[in-house]
C-alpha cells in the first residue's frame, strides 16, 4: 500500500534532516511528555527477557532501545535501524554507554538483515513515514523468527468526539511550536498531515493479517491518540 504524502520525492528525508537536532525536545513538547508513558506501555506489553535479539526500526535517537536495555539489565542484542544519518548519530551519542547495540542506516521496506532472526520487531511513530506499508510489514515478518512478535506504536484515530476536537485544535499549534523551537514549521505541518492521513486501527490490523501475522490485536492509549498493534509470526 503506497502512501501518497510519503512518496513525494525527498519529502520525508528533508523533514527529518531539519529536525533531528531537536527531535527529543520536540517530542516532549508536542506530547506534553506523554510519549514517554506510551513507550513504557509498549515495553510492558512486550515484556522482553534477557538474551533475546531485538530490532527497533525507525529508531530515531534510540529511545526504545534504551528502555529495552534497561528493562533486561543490558543483556540483549538490539539492532537500531533508521534511514536518517543524523538521527543515527544522535542515537549513538545518547547510547554510547551501551555496548550491545548495532546501528544500521536503512529503510523499513528494505532491511539488510537475515530472515528468521529476531525475537521482537518494534517500530514507534515510524510506520506512517514509510512509502509502502505492505513492504514494510512484509520485511518485518521476514526478519522475525517463528514465534517472534511484531509491535507497532503509532498515532491512530481517537474514539471520543470531544477529545478528537480538542486534539485537532491542539494539532494546529504544533507547526508554530516547531517554528519557535526548530526554526521550521514545514516539518511539523507534514507531521500533522501524516497523522491525519494514516490508517485507522482496524485498517492497520487488516494489513498485518494480510502480511501473515497471526493472533493480531491492538490496544488504544490516551483514547486512541495512539495505539499499539501486536502480531505474531507463527
Amino acid at each position: 500500500m503506497q502512501q501518497y504524502l510519503q512518496n513525494k520525492k525527498g519529502l520525508v528525508e528533508t523533514v527529518f534532516n531539519k529536525v533531528y537536532g531537536q527531535y527529543d525536545l520536540m517530542n516532549d513538547l508536542m506530547s506534553l511528555g506523554v510519549h514517554r508513558l506510551w513507550k513504557k506501555d509498549l515495553l510492558n506489553m512486550m515484556n522482553p527477557t534477557q538474551n533475546q535479539k531485538l530490532i527497533d526500526v525507525a529508531c530515531g535517537t534510540g529511545d526504545i532501545a534504551r528502555l529495552i536495555l534497561k528493562y533486561v539489565n543490558k543483556n540483549s542484542q538490539i539492532t537500531c535501524l533508521d534511514p536518517n544519518k543524523g538521527m543515527v548519530q544522535k542515537g549513538k551519542e545518547k547510547l554510547n554507554g551501551f555496548k550491545n547495540v548495532k546501528w544500521v542506516i536503512a529503510s523499513a521496506e528494505n532491511l539488510p538483515l537475515p530472515k528468521n532472526f529476531f525475537d521482537f520487531y518494534t517500530i514507534s511513530f515510524g510506520l506512517r513515514n514509510t512509502k509502502n506499508l505492505n513492504k514494510a510489514l512484509s520485511e518485518a515478518y521476514r526478519v522475525l523468527k517463528p514465534g517472534g512478535r511484531f509491535m507497532c506504536l503509532e498515532f491512530s484515530k481517537i474514539q471520543n468526539s470531544g477529545l478528537n476536537k480538542i486534539y485537532k485544535n491542539y494539532s494546529k499549534l504544533i507547526p508554530s511550536i516547531g517554528k519557535l523551537v526548530v526554526g521550521e514549521k514545514h516539518p511539523y505541518e507534514y507531521l500533522v498531515k501524516s497523522i491525519e492521513d494514516f490508517l485507522n486501527q482496524e485498517e492497520l490490523l487488516d494489513l498485518m493479517k494480510k502480511s501473515g501475522f497471526q493472533k493480531s490485536s491492538y490496544r488504544n492509549l490516551s483514547g486512541g491518540i495512539v495505539s499499539i498493534h501486536s502480531g505474531w509470526k507463527i
